[in-house]
């Protein structure tokens, strides 16, 4: 077997380039040509006068990641908030965790809650779900508004059992531009992107923007992944004289080879490798690991109108309506063909393709056969010399094992996962004078969802396992095939009293989920589940003091609740009559203060989260995929969590050319138990009191940001603490250090010939530091190195 390079030298050289700029950091930077390098801006907008804490991105958060990396990147320096990706441009989904006070999304949890201009996103789990970066592209971002803690009563999301992040897309300009842009960087990574404004149109009505992007890049190990992701979009505004119509539209699809997780003691051995391989070998043992045939492909369209009536100026109508749909598949490579025919001594039918089985169970699994297609075994007695991967195989794997003539047989498994979904949603605001300055503000809304999620998996023979990863068309093998329609209904009303400094807040909503699994093979009964919450209290507070222009004291308190829903019902293993919907609920008290030059704020928070759910399988030892698995399995609730922590947050212009961002969250995340006894604890390997895995204690972003005429610059540099891989906090991901820079100048300001182009150039872990990333399961993916990359943007 040929062992992997670390990352490709040459690719590293351009990263080094990066060392020799000088610094400044992030709360402030550029918007677009002359506009973009008059003033310097906030990084994080804390002043908005809320019950509960929200901060929003800004144009110099997103001026330190590179146009190639994910829109998820741009909200990572913002307080609660840990994002991280394991490929450098955000390519893989798989590696992507979101950690925000406590809560957290990955690939066996889905805590915080997405919405994009404020309709649902889908979810965002990897088999069915759709983060934000499939919806936006980074240069069509309007920013990202993050409510961390008891988050807006209107959220329209079923995962947000904590805050909500709400990604927003840009607007249209008020005059006609066309926009070229072009990346290029480390790990063969290139982008192309164009854009093209209308302005004012109809009687000075509408305008409009169409986009065109196609990003690609390999992955940072060995360079044998092949990445691509094509993005088509577009919006218009239309405003009337008491109607506003917004539409948006968008296409993307995606080709990402994953990452694959890997231990400390394996980090340890060597930290630029995750044991996938960019060479096949012809052994199918090894060749289950090759990244190409570890792959993630998507294809969403997304659609919304929306109507902003304002009737009167009490009174204000809000409609929309969306569309989604997503196809997409998942690729696994199995170093063995499955056998799920009696042939008896005919051979295998497996092997001839063209025969297909449709929900057969599993008999065994073929490893070897003869040239008439009939499974060989391995010689008696023999040791398998193979080592690698998972601590080595047994006879049936390697091919010293058995005799001349031997031909080894292998699977490429693919996972289908589609979904559509239409919905409505209708708000409205109503506000009302007390008399004496007193103002009453009443808020309502629905949100109505149909949606039908479709998954089955099936299993192609290998052609030829010598010659490489192609496979042959129609599968062997439908292993199940399944459809979860589901139907969602929620309500909300929040009144808001406001005396003068005080305003006070009290809200209640209530969800309604009805879900059914349909086994397209006729095989299994149809199952339902309905899944009706509670009425969901909320309450908060501001004040404003009125010897301290700017200085304002708030809180606030929800009961948020993540509804059953297919993911539960795919599982048969999954007893339904006694199983109980996750619930949180979250506190938060603050200070907020605005002023000419410095906008600060403090929060402490405080969050109990009951009836955690956990998936539960046969998976085999260690980190070894058991990829018969299907629809095995059950989930559980397993007691739950209890998170309290503090936030602090700065912003300050220093000079007329500099200024200072920090932050520092504090988070004390533990296990509670299930309630059962000390037994059961332990055989779910809890223990109550132990930190929550994958939730770092501390966490602290530095930013600096320069500014002076033509050219813009600045560094950030965030710390992340130590993370616990496991529940038993035996196993640890070191705590890590990274920082991002980044420099820009508009084209005048080296001639007038180049007057209307722009120039950037971002490093991304600009120390290149070696450190455990995102955590989910057994382990933890490699955080991305150093990268450097170089965008060209002109405007006509």
């Amino acid at each position: 077997m040929k062992m992997l390079k670390p990352a490709m030298a040459d690719a590293r050289q351009k990263s080094v380039l990066a060392i020799y700029i000088i610094s400044a950091l992030s709360a402030v930077a550029a918007q677009g040509a002359e506009e973009e390098m008059s003033q310097i801006q906030e990084i994080v907008v804390l002043g908005e006068s809320t019950t509960f804490s929200t901060a929003n991105t800004t144009e110099s958060m997103e001026r330190q990641q590179n146009p190639i990396t994910s829109v998820l990147s741009h909200i990572d320096n913002l307080p609660g908030v840990n994002i991280t990706e394991g490929d450098t441009f955000g390519f893989d989904d798989w590696s992507t965790t979101i950690n925000l006070r406590g809560y957290q999304t990955n690939l066996s949890e889905q805590q915080v809650g997405t919405t994009i201009d404020g309709l649902p996103n889908g979810e965002s789990n990897y088999g069915g779900g759709a983060k934000a970066n499939r919806y936006i592209d980074t240069m069509n971002s309007g920013g990202v508004e993050v409510n961390q803690g008891t988050a807006d009563i209107s959220s329209r999301t079923l995962e947000a059992l904590g805050g909500t992040l709400n990604f927003l897309t840009d607007d249209p300009l008020q005059y006609e531009r066309f926009r070229t842009s072009f990346s290029s960087g480390d790990f063969s990574s290139n982008r192309y992107y164009g854009r093209y404004d209308t302005g004012m149109l109809l009687d000075e009505t509408t305008r409009a923007w169409v986009s065109v992007s196609h990003n690609e890049a390999t992955d940072w190990m060995e360079g044998s992944a092949q990445n691509e992701r094509d993005h088509v979009a577009l919006k218009f505004i239309t405003e009337l004289e008491d109607v506003t119509f917004t539409g948006y539209a968008s296409y993307d699809d995606i080709q990402e080879d994953n990452y694959q997780r890997i231990t400390p003691a394996e980090f340890d051995a060597n930290p630029n490798w995750d044991r996938l391989t960019g060479d096949w070998t012809g052994v199918p043992y090894v060749d289950q690991l090759y990244r190409r045939g570890w792959s993630t492909n998507r294809s969403n369209k997304f659609a919304y109108l929306k109507a902003d009536w304002v009737i009167n100026p009490e009174f204000t109508l809000n409609l929309a309506v969306y569309g989604h749909n997503m196809t997409g598949r998942g690729d696994w490579v199995p170093p063995y063909i499955v056998d799920v025919a009696d042939d008896g001594i005919a051979g295998h039918s497996e092997l001839v393709t063209g025969n297909v089985a449709y929900g057969e169970a599993a008999l065994g699994r073929l490893f070897f056969v003869d040239a008439t297609g009939n499974a060989l075994a391995p010689n008696a007695g023999c040791v398998s010399s193979i080592t690698f991967p998972y601590g080595g195989a047994g006879p049936e794997y390697d091919p010293a094992c058995y005799g001349e003539g031997a031909i080894a047989v292998q699977s490429f498994r693919h996972t289908h996962y589609e979904r559509d979904r239409l919905g409505y949603t209708a708000d409205f605001e109503w506000i009302t004078s007390l008399g004496n300055g007193a103002e009453n503000s009443l808020r309502g809304g629905l949100w109505y969802e149909d949606s039908t999620r479709s998954e089955f998996r099936d299993w192609h023979k290998i052609t030829d396992t010598t010659a490489g990863f192609q496979f042959e068309t129609p599968a062997y093998w439908v292993q199940y095939d399944l459809e979860f329609p589901r139907d969602t209904l929620n309500w909300y009303l929040s009144d808001t009293v406001t005396f003068g400094d005080l305003s006070l807040n009290l809200g209640i909503r209530e969800f309604s989920v009805e879900t059914d699994r349909k086994d397209n093979f006729g095989v299994a009964a149809l199952r339902s589940l309905e899944s009706d919450t509670d009425i969901l209290y909320s309450t908060g507070f501001t004040y404003q003091f009125p010897a301290i222009a700017g200085l304002e004291v708030f809180g606030g308190y929800s009961e948020n609740v993540k509804p059953l829903t297919g993911n539960i019902l795919e599982r048969e293993g999954t007893d339904l009559s006694n199983l109980d919907a996750e619930t949180a609920e979250n506190m938060e008290l603050g200070l907020r203060f605005v002023g000419d030059r410095f906008i600060g704020s403090a929060v402490w928070f405080d969050n109990q989260f009951d009836n955690r759910l956990e998936f539960f399988s046969n998976q085999l030892a260690g980190n070894i995929p058991n990829y018969l698995i299907g629809t095995s399995g059950s989930y559980d609730n397993v007691g739950g969590i209890e998170t309290s922590g503090v936030e602090f947050a700065v912003s300050a212009e220093l000079t007329e050319n500099w200024s200072l961002y920090g932050s520092y969250t504090y988070t004390d995340a533990t296990y509670l138990g299930t309630g059962l006894g000390t037994e059961a604890d332990a055989a779910l390997g809890l223990v109550p009191g132990n930190q929550v895995v994958g939730t770092p204690e501390n966490m602290w972003v530095v930013s600096l940001d320069w500014l002076r005429g033509n050219y813009s610059a600045g560094v950030s540099t965030k710390f992340v603490d130590d993370r616990f891989i496991n529940r038993a906090n035996t196993s640890i991901a070191d705590s890590y250090t990274v920082s991002d820079f980044y420099f820009n100048i508009n084209g005048e300001g080296i001639s007038d010939f180049l007057q209307g182009m722009q120039i950037g150039f971002v490093v991304n872990n600009l120390t290149d530091n070696r450190y455990l990333g995102g955590i989910s399961g057994f382990g933890s993916w490699i955080g991305a190195p150093r990268t450097a990359v170089f965008t060209l943007t002109a405007d006509f």
